[in-house]
């Protein structure tokens, strides 16, 4: 037994890379080419084998230190039939890295050389899967292009993974995808048929070219990401195009390493946005994904994205006709972010009241002089802001938060209430505050201005903050009900149609009376069903007799 240092080989050209993978540990046995640690580059990443075979005694290194060709990561005892190649190693470090890929490249480049181009026009050709390093069998776990696709040469038609590595195979032209050979979990070796495809000729390109372009493959740097069997990840990588990152259901790109650590931490790497070369996803990546998960869990985050709760897969809706494509705004994909956070985290319950409102809209009919002298139009608004406001009072298990996570009901003592308003940008809620203690004037005042700051964009933030309830109108518009979404944090909101006049029994006869459609939605975690009654006939009987108010 002699001991040996275990360096780094060649890394293709690259300077430094990142120790992402421990492998082995002190005292393991090994045989030659087995992996020893993993290391990431921004393009790939690569299992370091172990020079021979032998027992491990020493690690030198850990995650996150950065390596280069030459250091010295470990050692160990190599095996009685192996001493001399710590010396072999020294002495010929290249000698299977460079001499065997040059030597196999001159048959490769023969393979998978492309026809000479013409001066002009079109022709066909057949993408041949180019050398993989030695390894047969290799399954598709992507298929980058689509038949019809037009590329660039380099771009990556198929991401094959061994039990090493991930790599792309590039396209040797640029062109017209045709038929597309392989599928899914096929298996390819060096020389299967890959994709048809047209290629373009360009009318100033030489046959010489041509062919120094097809020899790329046995060039200098292609020959040093070849160096290693291990590297073969590297190798193929094109470089400049990009595309999008994939779509949740869609298969990625990303390393053995990557995909080792996405399993451990529980990640879908299909939702996760790659921000190495041609979209790769890397470890910050995966780190960063679950952090961000993990904050909108605690913070009561949106949910769907890593909810378990399957996505909708949209069709591709140009087949059917013509569509256009226009970005959500701001104020539409909050709204929408906080409707569905709302609908899928509470459990919603709506109860429907009729409040006879005939004598409240007489009264407040009288009071149009009064209110012109004012300056002030009284709406039907403030009396359902008075009302509300009694109600919360009276039953005060509405005006509560949940915190689920502390198991505590936040009881408040105010009485602040928001009201929805229908802007041009948007559904937009300002907050009254203080409901309980200002008169109906007051109230008609303050809605009308900051239903008007609403439309013209000039709400302060403050000012559509800290509602206890809220109250959302389409008596203008029209219905008869609706299911209104609980404004959460807040436990219940009171959605009001339009008002109409119906036949009501007095009990000697039927009289035509102003009926006024309540629709109360509420979180039945904080409330129950008999309280929601409670409050519904509450709202009718004040609405009812507007004297009850001054009680």
């Amino acid at each position: 037994m002699s001991e040996q240092e275990i360096k780094v080989p060649d890394l293709g050209g690259a300077d430094e890379v990142e120790v992402i993978e421990i492998i082995v540990s002190k005292g393991d046995s090994v045989e030659e080419e087995d992996p020893i640690l993993t290391v990431e580059s921004d393009k790939a990443s690569v299992e370091l084998p172990s020079p021979g075979a032998g027992k491990i005694t020493s690690i030198t290194v850990k995650v996150g230190d950065k390596v280069k060709e030459g250091d010295v990561v470990g050692t160990m005892e190599a095996d009685s039939g192996d001493s001399g190649l710590d010396e072999e190693a020294e002495d010929k470090p290249d000698e299977k890295s460079e001499e065997a890929p040059e030597a196999k490249s001159e048959d490769e480049s023969e393979k998978s050389k492309p026809a000479p181009k013409k001066s002009g026009g079109s022709r066909k050709e057949t993408v041949k899967v180019p050398a993989l390093d030695g390894f047969d069998n290799v399954p598709v776990i992507e298929i980058n292009v689509a038949e019809g696709d037009s590329i660039d040469a380099d771009d990556p038609l198929v991401t094959v993974e061994s039990d090493k590595a991930t790599m792309e195979i590039p396209s040797p032209f640029a062109g017209k995808v045709g038929k597309i050979l392989v599928s899914d979990g096929d298996k390819l070796s060096e020389g299967d048929d890959l994709i048809e495809m047209t290629v373009e000729d360009e009318g100033g390109e030489s046959e010489g070219e041509v062919e120094s372009e097809a020899e790329q493959p046995a060039s200098k740097d292609q020959g040093k990401s070849e160096d290693k069997p291990r590297k073969q990840e590297e190798a193929p990588q094109p470089q400049g195009a990009t595309y999008e990152p994939p779509a949740p259901g869609t298969k990625v790109h990303a390393g053995p390493a990557v995909r080792k650590l996405a399993r451990e931490l529980g990640a879908d790497l299909t939702r996760v946005k790659g921000s190495g070369p041609k979209s790769r996803i890397l470890k910050d990546d995966v780190q960063a994904y679950v952090k961000s998960q993990l904050r909108q869990a605690q913070q009561g985050g949106a949910v769907g994205a890593g909810s378990g709760i399957p996505g909708v897969k949209l069709p591709d809706f140009s087949q059917f006709g013509d569509i256009e494509k226009e970005a959500m705004s701001r104020m539409m994909a909050a709204t929408a972010t906080n409707m569905q956070r709302s609908w899928l985290n509470v459990p919603h319950v709506t109860q429907f009241e009729d409040a006879d409102i005939t004598d409240m809209e007489d009264f407040r009919k009288a009071q149009k002089a009064a209110g012109e002298k004012k300056g002030v139009k009284m709406t039907p608004l403030p009396f359902l802001l008075k009302a509300c406001a009694t109600a919360l009072a009276a039953l005060p298990q509405f005006n509560v938060s949940l915190d689920m996570d502390r198991k505590e009901v936040i009881r408040k003592k105010y009485i602040h209430i928001g009201i929805a308003v229908d802007t041009p940008n948007g559904l937009m809620v300002p907050v009254i505050r203080d409901v309980d203690k200002k008169g109906l004037w007051e109230l008609a005042a303050e809605s009308a201005d900051l239903a008007q700051k609403a439309r013209d964009k000039q709400l302060k933030p403050a000012e559509m903050q800290g509602a206890c309830f809220t109250i959302t109108s389409l008596g203008g518009i029209g219905g008869t009900a609706f299911t209104p979404i609980v404004n959460t944090p807040e436990v219940a909101i009171l959605g009001v149609s339009k008002a109409a006049m119906k036949p009501v029994w007095d009990g000697k006869a039927f009289q035509p009376r102003l009926m006024l459609p309540l629709s109360l939605s509420y979180d039945h975690r904080a409330v129950n069903g008999a309280d929601a009654a409670r409050f519904t006939t509450l709202l009718s009987q004040l609405l009812g007799d507007i004297r009850s108010l001054l009680l």
